[in-house]
């Protein structure tokens, strides 16, 4: 049963991909080359180094995550070399997609070599996926506590399920905080238990999440020109919106979900430029990190295999290395 299970989260990926795919070319039918082209080349020198900086917030939050997670294990290792094996992680995750290989693996091969349990890297993963959705719920919820209208963008949807929208989500991390605060027990959810942590460490994933997904909804941002830019409240809730699903999809790199869901949601913004910082959003925040992550993984492999079995512990790796 578990391996129909395993087997059937690739096909749903790949499913999300070819039906948003298809509904993308039809959306994008209008759209010539020349503009889109144009669009790009409209980004100045300032603005692409902004979102450059935008793409540098988002992987240190990300590399924060990590840190929160050896917190909550009473683990202390250093900063760079969980920056690293954070960074790697989540950017081979990010464009492979979870349902395929999840960051997992990696935080395996570098956590253990560092002592870690397979338990306690468990925790770590589970408790970095956990900073996410409270992000996602607090970034979501305010943006329609204050902008309810946000919900409308999304298949015209009522003002009234925005409000209530904001009200849900807003809750639910508070609600944590509270349990937090009051060392509230282990709350069980099916197979799962929630150990709440310590309010220092909630504290910290309350604002790690926020700060991933405005550096990474900064990258569209600052990709897009004046005259066709709704304003950062408006990216920064669409863009929620559509990570979210995309990432709920299980499409490797979210192809085709999150240009389509984003796209949808921005009907009075150009093509060409919402398009062309989509692009940019691709190239800094998956394709580069990609890039970077496989050079660190082989160089990783290589260092593996000529290390002689006796020696290994003595040479962790290529990200123990950063350690010393």
């Amino acid at each position: 049963m578990k391996g129909v299970h395993d087997a059937a989260w690739p096909i749903i990926g790949l499913g999300a991909v070819a039906v948003t795919s298809w509904l993308l070319f039809k959306d994008l039918r209008g759209l010539s080359f020349a503009s889109l082209k144009s669009a790009i080349a409209a980004i100045s020198p300032a603005r692409w180094l902004l979102a450059i900086g935008s793409t540098s917030l988002a992987y240190a939050a990300l590399a924060w995550y990590d840190q929160i997670a050896l917190m909550h294990l009473g683990r202390r290792l250093s900063w760079r070399f969980v920056a690293v094996a954070s960074f790697t992680a989540y950017a081979l995750a990010h464009n492979i997609g979870a349902s395929v290989l999840s960051g997992a693996v990696v935080r395996y091969r570098a956590y253990s070599e560092k002592g870690l349990s397979v338990g306690e890297i468990g925790v770590l993963v589970a408790f970095c996926s956990f900073t996410f959705g409270l992000g996602a719920a607090t970034v979501g919820g305010f943006s329609l506590l204050f902008h309810p209208e946000l919900v409308e963008r999304f298949a015209g949807a009522p003002l009234w399920l925005g409000q209530a929208g904001a009200a849900a989500l807003v809750a639910a991390p508070s609600l944590y905080v509270v349990g937090a605060l009051l060392h509230f027990p282990p709350l069980k959810i099916g197979a799962y238990e929630l150990v709440y942590p310590r309010p220092p460490v909630a504290a910290r994933q309350l604002l790690a999440g926020p700060l991933e997904l405005i550096g990474a909804s900064g990258i569209i941002y600052f990709a897009l020109p004046a005259a066709a830019n709704p304003g950062f409240a408006v990216v920064l809730g669409v863009f929620v919106a559509s990570f979210t699903i995309a990432l709920v999809s299980h499409a490797p790199g979210g192809l085709g979900v999150l240009e389509f869901t984003f796209l949808e949601a921005m009907p009075d913004a150009p093509q060409a430029n919402i398009v062309a910082g989509l692009l940019v959003f691709r190239l800094l925040y998956l394709i580069l990190p990609l890039i970077f992550a496989l050079v660190v993984v082989l160089d990783y492999e290589r260092k593996h295999w000529r290390t002689p079995p006796a020696t290994k512990g003595a040479h962790p790796n290529a990200l123990g290395d950063l350690d010393q």
